[in-house]
């Protein structure tokens, strides 16, 4: 089941690292623009994060509130709440972020060159007990294979053995970038004025701020 165009699920993080913003059902009649990153995502500090900024400085005196959330579904020792807290208090990057940004002189002193101005998350993210249900099956095939329904059962049942799999060596599960059925990092989620679930955007320079600023003149 399709989440968009439905009321926003909340979210389920396990703590505001950096600011304190109020919760999703008190923000009736602002936009809500959550940018979802990895603290190993060299994309997320190249594209993403930038590009959310970028939008909340230009739109201060908008109705509009941008979040960020650090999540982690992959490279769990880089991807930490640890690493999290110090690029929010020193700037400093880590892993393929760092050796990217390195490589495109995009550090000073090997620190991030900017800082992130807005709230930002936690995700919740707790160890997995190797247990997979089929609601999880069937919500990463939806997920990621839009076209399941129409494949040959051969390959259907192929898809379902793999995904499967993949998910029984899962080490730890994130709450709110599951609950959002998001594809990856970087990704945006974007909030109408009612609450409203009206997009979900995976990757950078794909008219973000042209959405947000669509949805700010409903």
């Amino acid at each position: 089941m399709s989440l968009l165009n439905n009321p926003a699920p909340p979210l389920e993080i396990d703590r505001w690292v950096q600011g304190d913003p109020p919760a999703l059902d008190a923000c009736r009649g602002r936009v809500v623009l959550i940018e979802v990153f990895q603290v190993n995502c060299p994309g997320c500090f190249v594209g993403g994060l930038p590009e959310a900024i970028d939008i909340f400085l230009k739109n201060r005196d908008q109705p509009l509130e941008v979040w960020g959330l650090a999540t982690a579904f992959e490279d769990y020792r880089l991807n930490s709440l640890e690493n999290l807290v110090k690029l929010l208090e020193t700037g400093e990057v880590v892993g393929e972020t760092h050796r990217h940004l390195a490589e495109m002189d995009m550090l000073s002193m090997d620190r991030l060159q900017y800082f992130i101005p807005f709230a930002v998350a936690w995700d919740r993210i707790t160890r997995r007990d190797g247990e997979v249900t089929q609601e999880e099956v069937n919500d990463l095939i939806h997920r990621d294979f839009p076209m399941f329904d129409d494949m040959p059962e051969s390959n259907r049942i192929w898809v379902r053995e793999q995904v499967t799999t993949y998910l029984k060596q899962k080490e730890y599960s994130a709450a709110t970038f599951d609950r959002y059925q998001l594809k990856g990092t970087p990704s945006s989620i974007l909030i109408d004025k009612k609450g409203v679930l009206r997009e979900t955007v995976f990757g950078s320079g794909q008219g973000l701020e042209e959405k947000v600023q669509q949805l700010l003149k409903e």
